[in-house]
Order: C-alpha cells, then sequence, then structure tokens
C-alpha cells in the first residue's frame, strides 16, 4: 500500500508527473538529488520531438534506472539505460518489476567507452551525472556524434548561481568543499552555455536555472534522511542536508542545458 503521509509530504506542484510515483519508491532507490523531478523539468525543454513515441533515447549514468522507466513509462520510448557503477542485472530487475522491460536496455557502460554507432539516438539525458564527466572541453563532440543531425542532448545537475570569483571556495561552504573535490565540478548556466557553444558540436536552446531548486533539494534530502532503508543513503542524505541548509547565499542549485546537434 503507499505512503500516504509520505507521498502528501512529497508531491510538488511543479512535478505533477512524478508525484503519481511511489513515493517509497523514488526513496528506495534514490542516488543523490530527486531524479524525477529534475527530468521532469527537463523534458518541457527537451522538446516532444525528441520525445516523441518510439524514439531512442540514451539515458547517460541512469543510476538505479528510475529515470529509464520515468522515460519509457511517460513517453513510451525506447531507452538505453546506461550506468557504470549500477550492475544492469540488478537495473533489469526494477525496469522488469515497472512492467517495461520492452521499452528499457541495462546496460554497463562507462561515459568515455561509449558502443554505440554514430546517429544511433534522436536524445540524450543525463540527470546528475553529466558534471563528473562533460567539463572537459572535448567530451561534447565524442558524445553528440550518437545523436541523429538534429537530435538534442538534455543534462540537469547540481550547478552554481555564478562562478566563483577565485581559487577558494565560498566561506560559508568551505569545510564541506574542501572534503569532496567533486564540488569544483558545479559551474553556472552561463558557464555551461559558454562550454557548449564553442565546442560547435551543437546548438544551444537552453541553459538555465531551477527557481528554489534549492528548496527542492532540501525537501528531498531531509525526507530521505529520515525514510531511506539504507543507513549510507540516509547518511549521505544528513551531509546534503546539512549542506543545503548551510548554503545561506543560495549560492547552490540546478541547471538543465539543452542543445541540438548540428
Amino acid at each position: 500500500m503507499p505512503d500516504t503521509d509520505l507521498t502528501d509530504r512529497l508531491a510538488h506542484p511543479r512535478y505533477p508527473r512524478s508525484n503519481t510515483y511511489d513515493a517509497r519508491w523514488t526513496i528506495e532507490n534514490q542516488m543523490g538529488p530527486h531524479a524525477l523531478w529534475l527530468l521532469e523539468w527537463l523534458a518541457p525543454a527537451l522538446g516532444l520531438d525528441a520525445l516523441r513515441s518510439g524514439a531512442r533515447v540514451l539515458d547517460l549514468g541512469c543510476g538505479r534506472a528510475m529515470t529509464s522507466v520515468f522515460l519509457a513509462k511517460e513517453y513510451d520510448v525506447q531507452v538505453t539505460a546506461a550506468d557504470l557503477w549500477v550492475k544492469p542485472e540488478e537495473n533489469a530487475v526494477r525496469i522488469a518489476e515497472a512492467g517495461v522491460a520492452d521499452r528499457v536496455l541495462p546496460l554497463h557502460v562507462e561515459a568515455h567507452d561509449l558502443p554505440f554507432g554514430d546517429g544511433t539516438f534522436d536524445a540524450i539525458v543525463s540527470i546528475d551525472a553529466y558534471q563528473y564527466f562533460g567539463t572537459a572541453d572535448l567530451y561534447l563532440p565524442t558524445l553528440t556524434r550518437l545523436l541523429k543531425p538534429g537530435g538534442r542532448i538534455g543534462v540537469v545537475m547540481p550547478a552554481l548561481w555564478e562562478e566563483l570569483p577565485g581559487d577558494e571556495p565560498p566561506e560559508h561552504l568551505k569545510q564541506y568543499w574542501e572534503g569532496d573535490p567533486g564540488f569544483w565540478a558545479f559551474h553556472s548556466p552561463a558557464w555551461w552555455r559558454r562550454h557548449w557553444t564553442r565546442g560547435k558540436a551543437v546548438e544551444v536552446e537552453t541553459a538555465d536555472w531551477l527557481p528554489d531548486g534549492w528548496r527542492d533539494w532540501l525537501l528531498w534530502s531531509e525526507v530521505c534522511a529520515e525514510e531511506s532503508p539504507s543507513e549510507f543513503m540516509a547518511g549521505m542524505a544528513r551531509n546534503s542536508a546539512e549542506l543545503v541548509n548551510a548554503d545561506v547565499e543560495h549560492l547552490l542549485g540546478f541547471t538543465r542545458v539543452v542543445g541540438r546537434r548540428l
């Protein structure tokens, strides 16, 4: 039976599609910020053509395949669920239980060694993963070759409202930043727009900021800290909640970037 109290607590007017998914399921399979919320924010910017019924979509860094299930259920697309850390046989069970085994193929894939031919996909999506491998100047052209001409790539990731002025982390976040070099992969929407534009692999159609995204991040982290069945994931959620609470300047949030292959 669905947990009504938990469902009500996580109900969000901005994410009506995500609200229909079992809240307990999303918590049990989370690996960071609420992936379905972020994907639901991304989808309109990708456009109906990229997510038309039957389109082939690469979900890069899919984690426990929640986003792949969402894409298949909500848009009736054919999804390649690619991840390095989660075993495809584990994702296959979740995918089958969700009733979309005919539309989602789980694979073990490293982002720099993609076993697909040129023009394979109509769209590529990446939720809370692209920042770990996509900041290199030469990465985007190697990825977008997998898109058909005119195909779209869309990513959502933790970000900074604006770029840092120097080489030191912000003082109010220093204790968190210095313990995790991954923060240096967080950049502003303007930085991502420039990064993608100068590579000349795509026309950047969107590079924007999720309004009050920090509130969504905090709510989700607080719920997962209380409700996650994994003490490891609960601990990560507690750390995230502490981080967002400490960010009194609201420097942290989420950016959405969409490009069309030229």
